[in-house]
């Protein structure tokens, strides 16, 4: 944001003046008096006086702050998440690739990171949406580990915001994701239908576009280094997506229904190789040049 200048008005006189209130006088003189101001020294001959106040600098061309990334690990509180074949919360394994995803992405300078929770505490999906709005975030991920019925499924997938799933088994993972809030209680039930629809309707195609291409930018990080579900990249309403201004990504690293991937996310070792991955992802999404930074 640039420095605030702030402007002094001339009156219609020829010199600006200004007179005590009626009444008032000027200590030691026992009358009322002129005040000149000092853009009338000039023209009365007089040297004006240095000011000790220094005018506000105006920096031209600042450079604006790095864009803000918010990291949203899933989950927390009393909503576990998904659990594990071996009884692992998925809550556990969102919250601590988070962290080491933050902690990468600080390492290189380019961003500033902000997380939704840092701590194993409940958060309503639209109350996720509403920290990243606030914070004027330029990119959300969303970072998960869900379970499905078929145990033999495994592998990392990235999804964006839909008004029609992109096939039956991310509808429900979808509808698995958005009955989070069931946790919140009475005070945080899921909006009316009627502010759901409005909320769909504000999510603006250019925002879908630049989610899709970080979806694009994230599977093309992922592959070759972890396991991929096949047709990695997918849509479906997720709530938790429906930011109208921000491009926003859900990324299941795997899923804890499956053996080898409920193995493989509890290493951190696993978990480190996502992180360098979506760092890279970040990183090439910024590089393309479809963020431009505003600032309020």
């Amino acid at each position: 944001m640039g420095a605030r200048t702030h402007v002094l008005t001339k009156n219609k006189s020829s010199l600006p003046t200004a007179r005590p209130p009626s009444g008032q006088t000027l200590s030691g003189l026992g009358r009322r008096a002129l005040l000149v101001l000092p853009a009338a020294f000039p023209a009365l001959g007089l040297a004006a006086p240095r000011s000790h106040l220094a005018a506000p600098a105006v920096h031209r061309g600042a450079k604006p702050p790095p864009p803000l990334v918010v990291l949203d690990p899933g989950h927390g509180g009393k909503d576990p998440g998904a659990i594990g074949v071996s009884g692992t919360y998925e809550k556990h394994i969102a919250e601590a690739a988070s962290a080491e995803l933050e902690r990468r992405l600080l390492a290189g300078g380019r961003y500033r990171v902000a997380r939704t929770r840092d701590r194993d505490i409940f958060i309503p999906l639209e109350d996720r949406v509403a920290i990243a709005q606030g914070r004027r975030a330029a990119l959300f991920i969303s970072m998960h580990a869900d379970a499905l019925h078929d145990p033999s499924v495994r592998g990392a997938s990235v999804y964006t915001l839909s008004d029609h799933a992109s096939d039956g088994q991310t509808a429900a993972l979808a509808a698995r994701e958005n009955s989070a809030d069931r946790f919140a209680g009475p005070q945080f039930a899921g909006t009316s239908p009627e502010v759901r629809a409005i909320l769909a309707s504000l999510v603006r195609q250019e925002t879908r576009r630049e989610s899709g291409q970080m979806a694009r930018s994230v599977v093309a990080s992922l592959r070759g280094r972890v396991a991929l579900l096949d047709n990695p990249e997918r849509h479906a309403g997720f709530v938790v997506l429906k930011s109208a201004s921000i491009p926003s990504v859900l990324v299941e690293m795997g899923f804890m229904s499956n053996r080898l991937d409920e193995a493989a996310l509890r290493r951190a070792d696993h978990r480190a190789d996502v992180a360098s991955a979506m760092t890279r992802a970040v990183d090439a999404y910024f590089t393309v040049g479809s963020y431009m930074q505003t600032t309020g």
